[in-house]
């Protein structure tokens, strides 16, 4: 790929591979499964449903995207506007989460579960070794592919990604022209307010921690590509993200139409099991080869992008750590994890996620008006220790982890039965904070006026 040196800028043609690349990152296995569901629960109502689901489940990834653009990737940067405490901690725990004790295994282990093993006799499956030989391999790829970020463009931009949409337009495609149903009668939780509904489900695919997370990846292969002023290398991730989720939305409509007429087939909770069932009356058992593929594509493009962004992240932190080194030691772990402890390591991995999540939205929505806030870092102090508060809660209960009296309370803060109780205390911490801040001004200049 070439580009405009001489004015330090990219060709058209370079940035929409890097919107490719940044695509591929977040179409995982779980993005692919999320939409079906949605779409089989909200039948009838499978659009307004479906738009609910784009405001958060692209939106807030658009938005985090663009937030850490104009920080050049660096999450660190951005959580230093808090406290300097919380640009330590918030960030360890974000990558360390999405990255080698969650996310990472979990695509390799994914990957084997629906990929593979549907291919197998049940005595292989039954065998141990049949999983670590398939990771080792998945692992080692992964491997080769993040040792140099600069490459991601052209391996994603030339054949992963191309591939990868390929044989999901393949699948959808004829089930567009041809579907196997009528949309039935939307469920209890789609028939009054479909919208709020598809809202809630794109929210809980947490797809904004990865975004911040892939910006640091995004920002490497800009400025590989010789860019190095910030705000061009800014325009360019803003650009880029803006294409991924152009992408990711035309991805989750097409699957969320799958799913709404996929009710003759059975209904279920399991998107995989959706897929599986929809793939199987278009294609037979050559549908059972495109969605394997598929699976292992998505779930390869996440564990690259993640364990890149790793590498970046755990490089600045440790200079004396090559990339190589880091990449390796992250790809080691997650080989060990995906096979011995992965249930173990998500009872405690996930409830960390359900903490920071809230944490990570209200960073990334107040990041938009820091040239208001500026100085006022008791604003950012605020909002987030009231997102906590409740966020915390909520990982104790998903750990299993109940408290009665706490839960009895929680119970009455609006819209927390819908995933998102610590809307109204985060707004008042934030405020609050507001107050904290002037309130303090007010004490300085009355004492240099003393």
């Amino acid at each position: 790929m070439q580009m405009k040196s001489m004015k330090g800028r990219l060709r058209p043609g370079d940035t929409i591979a890097i919107g490719l690349m940044l695509f591929a990152l977040f179409l995982g296995a779980g993005n692919l499964i999320f939409p079906p569901v949605l779409g089989q629960q909200a039948g009838e109502n499978v659009w307004i449903a479906t738009i609910g689901f784009l405001v958060t489940g692209v939106g807030l990834p658009l938005l985090a995207v663009t937030a850490v653009a104009f920080v050049e990737g660096d999450l660190k940067a951005l959580s230093s506007r808090v406290h300097p405490i919380f640009a330590f901690i918030f960030p360890l725990i974000s990558y360390l989460a999405i990255g080698p004790f969650f996310a990472i295994p979990r695509t390799g282990a994914v990957s084997f579960e629906m990929g593979m093993k549907p291919f197998l006799s049940e005595a292989m499956v039954s065998e141990w070794y049949m999983l670590f030989l398939f990771t080792i391999v998945f692992f080692g790829i992964t491997w080769y592919l993040s040792l140099n970020p600069s490459k991601l463009v052209d391996w994603f931009g030339k054949f992963l990604t191309p591939l990868l949409v390929l044989i999901v337009a393949v699948i959808v495609g004829k089930a567009i022209i041809d579907p196997i149903g009528e949309p039935a009668a939307p469920l209890a939780a789609y028939q009054e307010n479909a919208f709020f509904g598809g809202f809630i489900q794109g929210y809980l695919t947490m797809d904004a921690i990865s975004a911040l997370v892939f910006g640091i990846v995004v920002v490497q292969v800009i400025r590989s590509k010789g860019i190095k002023e910030s705000s061009e290398v800014a325009k360019i991730t803003v650009v880029s993200g803006i294409i991924a989720v152009l992408g990711l939305t035309l991805i989750y409509l097409s699957l969320a139409y799958l799913g709404s007429t996929s009710t003759s087939l059975g209904v279920s909770e399991n998107g995989g099991l959706i897929l599986t069932n929809v793939v199987n009356e278009l294609y037979g058992t050559s549908g059972k080869v495109l969605l394997g593929l598929v699976i292992i594509l998505a779930c390869l493009t996440t564990s690259v992008g993640l364990t890149s962004a790793c590498a970046g992240f755990f490089t600045n932190l440790f200079p004396k750590l090559s990339h190589k080194t880091i990449v390796t030691m992250v790809c080691v772990f997650s080989l060990i994890v995906s096979n011995l402890g992965l249930t173990q390591l998500i009872a405690v991995t996930l409830p960390v996620l359900m903490i920071i999540y809230p944490v990570a939205i209200v960073l990334i929505v107040l990041s938009y008006f820091h040239k208001w806030i500026g100085k006022r870092n008791t604003i950012y102090i605020g909002a987030i220790l009231g997102a906590l508060l409740i966020s915390f809660f909520d990982g104790l209960e998903s750990a299993n982890i109940k408290i009665d009296a706490i839960s009895n309370v929680l119970q009455m803060l609006p819209l927390y039965k819908e995933g998102i109780g610590w809307l109204i205390p985060s707004c008042i911490g934030g405020i609050l904070g507001f107050f904290f801040y002037k309130s303090n001004e007010s004490s300085e200049l009355q004492k240099k006026g003393a």
